[in-house]
């Protein structure tokens, strides 16, 4: 809790942005800080509301009130030790999480919740600041080594917490830079990649041992992961969906990782033949979800001519829909400072063709109005509506249609079993795959989720290997939440 009448004394206040004319001309991030005056009154809002359900909305069981609390006493070393208690890397979670905590919030059932978030943002960047984020490398060595397989944040959080027990940690990474998703997935002007190298090089001086450029499976045999211990698999789900749509072979249909991607390296000088630009063209993103968000900021950022967006789904309500009362994660309209930078968004709208001219190239899209029929117990029925037919011209169109899955390339080789999703199976709590020393963790399990699932699993797997290896842990786990599913 924070003060005992703050929620009645002070409003809440978020981070402003730098305008939108001066921020679309960079790839920094953008935000400007709160005074740590105005941060201490944030902090001052937590009620003492006797059941937190802010600490069973987030997935990683986080300490809220208690966080809060500190904040509000201007404790910011207690603050940050409490908040790394149970969250690895909070300057991703502050930055890139959308708050289910803050959707839990007590107060928010009368007004503006708590802005944790934020909170968490300014607690690790206080401690950055001022030296407290220092290596902690284990006192002793157990002998037993185990194969982090991706550095994503799930990957990131087990391998930290295995080091903590005293494990000797590998950590392989295919990509050329560590982060995962987090480095070439997430765009600079939301995420700056100095904040990950940072919290890289602690992971490093604590004796965790990082490959890159290592394919498991592709470049690197399956067989000599035999050599560890334990292997724990974290490498996401990365198998995009695409659209079985005619003329989706045109040049100039991309999915919108590859285009993030080629943009992030780019902007670190890194060599990509034939870049996919969106500069001067008339682009349309397809998908409504964070990644189709980014698409739409750095569309922006490279001089699109226009950028649409459309969205299969129905618009959401712009209050909290009945349908998700509180506690829980609200059906709701949610517009980024991305969609805020320029786009025009389109709802219960389905790509029917990619128009493409003679040379192949996408110079248009088909479009009709859909609607959905829900019957209870069938699966939804989507409905053409006729005479809605409409021809935009496009000369990018962007897939941001999410993920099916992890690739199965390791599963394939070492003969571990894929639920009916076809994530690698293993029981939530237990992690472990049908061979018992193999576990995995993050999207790789669960499929396509939040970062802030992806550290709770890292770190809820490394306990688990933890006591097959030593038959029990110390490593701390978040138990169970009062809300299904978290």
């Amino acid at each position: 809790m924070g003060k005992v009448t703050g929620f009645k004394e002070f409003e809440r206040k978020d981070e402003a942005y730098t305008d939108v004319k001066k921020r679309v001309e960079h790839y920094k991030e953008f935000t400007i800080s709160l005074s740590e005056k105005e941060i201490t009154k944030q902090g001052s809002r937590c009620m003492d509301c006797g059941i937190p359900f802010c600490h069973s909305g987030c997935p990683l069981g986080n300490l809220i009130p208690d966080f809060n609390h500190m904040v509000h006493q201007e404790e910011w070393q207690k603050a940050s030790w409490i908040l790394h208690s149970t969250n690895n890397f909070p300057e991703f979670t502050g930055r890139l999480c959308p708050a289910p905590c803050e959707k839990a919030c007590v107060l928010g059932i009368i007004e503006d919740p708590v802005s944790i978030e934020n909170l968490e943002k300014n607690i690790v960047e206080r401690s950055f600041k001022e030296g407290w984020i220092k290596p902690l490398p284990p006192k002793t060595r157990t002998g037993k080594t185990i194969a982090i397989v991706g550095s994503g944040p799930a990957g990131l959080a087990a391998a930290q917490q295995l080091n903590r027990a005293g494990h000797t940690v590998t950590v392989f990474e295919r990509d050329d830079e560590l982060g995962g998703l987090l480095r070439y997935g997430i765009p600079n002007f939301k995420l700056e990649k100095e904040i990950i190298d940072r919290r890289i090089a602690i992971l490093k001086a604590e004796g965790i041992q990082f490959q890159v450029n290592v394919n498991v499976g592709v470049n690197y045999k399956v067989e000599q992961l035999k050599s560890f211990d334990a292997v724990v698999l974290c490498g996401g789900a990365t198998e995009r969906r695409s659209l079985p749509t005619l003329g989706a072979d045109a040049v100039g249909v991309v999915q919108a990782m590859d285009f993030l991607t080629q943009q992030t390296k780019v902007l670190f000088g890194k060599e990509v033949k034939d870049q996919v630009l969106a500069t001067n063209k008339h682009v349309i993103v397809i998908g409504g979800g964070d990644t189709g968000s980014d698409c739409v900021g750095t569309s922006n950022r490279q001089g699109a001519k226009s950028v649409t967006n459309f969205e299969i789904m129905p618009k959401p309500p712009g209050q909290r829909s009945p349908s998700t009362p509180w506690p829980f994660w609200p059906l709701q309209l949610k517009t980024s400072s991305s969609h805020e930078e320029g786009c025009e968004r389109n709802w219960l709208i389905n790509t029917k063709e990619f128009i493409k001219d003679t040379s192949g190239k996408l110079i248009g899209l088909k479009t009709v109005n859909v609607e959905w029929k829900m019957v209870p117990g069938q699966r939804p029925e989507l409905i053409e509506i006729e005479g809605t037919e409409k021809t935009w011209p496009c000369d990018l169109a962007l897939l941001a249609l999410g993920f099916t899955g992890p690739e199965n390339t390791i599963a394939n080789q070492l003969g571990l079993k894929l639920d009916e999703r076809s994530n690698y199976k293993a029981e939530y709590g237990n992690y472990q795959t049908n061979i018992p020393n193999i576990f995995t963790a993050g999207d790789m399990r669960r499929g396509q989720s939040l970062i802030v699932w992806a550290i709770s699993e890292g770190r809820e797997a490394a306990r688990q290997v933890d006591i097959y290896l030593m038959g029990k842990s110390d490593l701390a786990t978040k138990g169970n939440g009062d809300l299904l599913g978290v």
